[in-house]
């Protein structure tokens, strides 16, 4: 019998720390359950009354807000309608001044053209022949020069008469 009064006095030693164990868990729990009750009445006092008061701001605000989710959307859709005839606009300013610069270009080729024709023209047909008047004309002008130096030559190889030379 000697085992069974020590098996018994373990169980009963066991049995004691058990209750010691649970008996400290009680407290913690008492103790955790004293601090949890005074956090949720700190909650109830100070963020229940701000929930509500955002929840009734949001009941407040929702058709307004919706009013203008609606008024952005409806906005969004003109100014991208707008964009595209806008966009549409600039495209055919922008053809209109392409065609109108290249009309531009032709009309300045063209007239520098024609400039160089009339040049062409009127060197051939009034440059050339005043040069060759021109020619002509220091021919003959040569020509009499020549004719009246001869005679001025005879004339130097003549004495003058001192008579003559006074006027």
């Amino acid at each position: 019998m000697d085992h069974l009064t020590i098996f018994i006095a373990l169980t009963a030693a066991a049995i004691i720390i058990q209750a010691g164990i649970l008996f400290g868990m009680f407290l913690a729990v008492r103790k955790t359950s004293a601090k949890i009750e005074a956090l949720a009445d700190d909650v109830r006092t100070k963020v229940l009354p701000t929930a509500e008061l955002v929840h009734s701001m949001m009941v407040e605000l929702r058709p307004k807000i919706d009013t203008a989710i609606a008024n952005v959307s409806e906005s969004t859709t003109m100014v991208r309608a707008q964009l595209g005839r806008l966009d549409a606009a600039v495209s055919d300013v922008v053809d209109r001044a392409r065609l109108q610069v290249i009309r531009a270009d032709d009309l300045v080729s063209r007239s520098l053209d024609r400039v160089e024709e009339t040049t062409e023209m009127v060197h051939q047909t009034v440059v050339a022949p005043v040069r060759k008047l021109a020619g002509v004309i220091q021919g003959v002008t040569a020509g009499l020069e020549f004719l009246v130096g001869s005679r001025r030559r005879r004339r130097d190889r003549d004495p003058i008469p001192q008579d003559e030379m006074f006027i």
